[in-house]
């Protein structure tokens, strides 16, 4: 299963998320579901650290990612997490036995 953890301050403000595991649903190469959430996972971070110049910080190992925002620059990458989520929820309802979304206050 692919676990979804967004964090967020105590304001309920995204700052970042961490995504892990697979989904299973496919042999590794195949599968369509882990192939459309590393997609959004990797054009958030590409957009927060290349296009907004946001302070952040990527991780990516094997069938992991995290990213971290840094609270400065939390409103300047508001809209863009906020996609993130939307497209993520919306992929956990049209797979619920592969994705879950939760959240983490930080």
């Amino acid at each position: 299963m692919i676990q979804i953890h967004f964090f967020q301050n105590p304001s309920g403000e995204l700052l970042g998320f961490e995504i892990s595991g697979h989904s299973g649903t496919a042999e590794a190469g195949n599968d369509i579901v882990c192939a459309a959430v590393s997609s959004a996972a990797y054009m958030a971070a590409n957009t927060v650290t290349d296009v907004l110049t946001a302070d952040a910080e990527v991780a990516v190992r094997d069938g992991e990612m995290s990213l971290r925002i840094g609270q400065k620059d939390a409103a300047l990458c508001r809209s863009l997490l906020k996609g993130l989520k939307l497209h993520l929820i919306a992929l956990e309802e049209q797979y619920p036995d592969h994705i879950n979304v939760s959240y983490t206050e930080v």
